[in-house]
């Protein structure tokens, strides 16, 4: 299927989005409520997996989505087409803070391995699978890394990541270690396992795990600072927990007007 070549914008710092424009008939791809707005003259479309002609009829569309099913993405996508006479615009938001990326695949070898929660949008055209690790040790130990999102194609593909963004240029045989959740995105030719590092007592106390990615070249490697899993655990451990703090912890006159001053300091609940 011919790729459509579109121009985009990327605007913001922390919580970015990405204008897309469309020529009239052109079409661009996203993942279901990452869109942000939408010109008049585009029209939405949801379809099964990621709009590619699939072939063998109603089996190949159900095999699409069903890959998409295995990486945790929903079962659809939607298709926004230019409709109008003239040049129209579609953004799409990230839905963390941090970077999106413009990812030329014709440039990249035309496949780009990502993190399944990482593709934001992406051209008509850019086909949308999976990347099993076939080593026993990456799907045992692997977390995050074990079944990746496969981006091919030669068009223009929109990735997310969170914080701040690095991107590594690995010579053959060049290796780097890696949280597994820090990974967001590598291209074909570069070789991903999993690791046993450190002792028993460095997983305890230290606050790593004993198993890292271990990238190994030739290729290019995406690394973020902030994967969503570090930011999701460290919001769950600072939120009050069920028969925990008191709501009015952060107002001390609010405690007092309530009566419940000293259970709140107490941590325990009026009777």
């Amino acid at each position: 299927m011919a790729m459509d070549v579109v121009d985009y914008e990327i605007k913001g710092s922390e919580m970015q989005f990405v204008e897309v424009e469309l020529d009239p008939g052109e079409a661009a791809i996203g993942e279901a409520g990452s869109m942000m707005f939408m010109e008049s003259g585009i029209e939405m479309d949801t379809v099964f997996g990621d709009g590619a002609r699939q072939e063998g009829g109603l089996f190949g569309k159900l095999l699409g989505a069903g890959k998409r099913l295995i990486t945790g993405e929903s079962l659809f996508t939607t298709i926004y087409t230019n409709q109008g006479s003239g040049k129209k615009r579609v953004a799409f938001a990230a839905p963390y803070p941090g970077k999106i990326l413009p990812m030329e695949l014709s440039k990249l070898g035309g496949t780009l391995i990502c993190q399944k929660d990482s593709f934001l949008c992406a051209a008509r055209g850019v086909s949308l699978g999976i990347a099993f690790q076939r080593k026993l040790g990456t799907g045992f130990f692997g977390g995050e890394g074990f079944i990746m999102q496969k981006l091919e194609g030669d068009g223009l593909a929109f990735v997310h990541a969170g914080g701040t963004v690095v991107r590594r240029e690995l010579q053959a045989g060049e290796t780097l270690l890696v949280d597994t959740g820090c990974v967001v995105a590598y291209t074909a030719g570069v070789d991903f396992d999993i690791q046993y590092v450190g002792k028993i007592k460095t997983a305890l106390f230290g606050g790593e795990g004993l198993f890292l990615a271990r990238l190994s070249g030739p290729g290019h490697v995406w690394l973020q600072s902030l994967p969503f899993s570090r930011m999701a655990s460290r919001i769950f451990a600072a939120a009050p927990q069920a028969g925990g703090r008191s709501r009015d912890e952060g107002s001390l006159m609010a405690g007092v007007a309530g009566g419940s001053l000293l259970g709140g300091l107490l941590g325990g609940d009026d009777e």
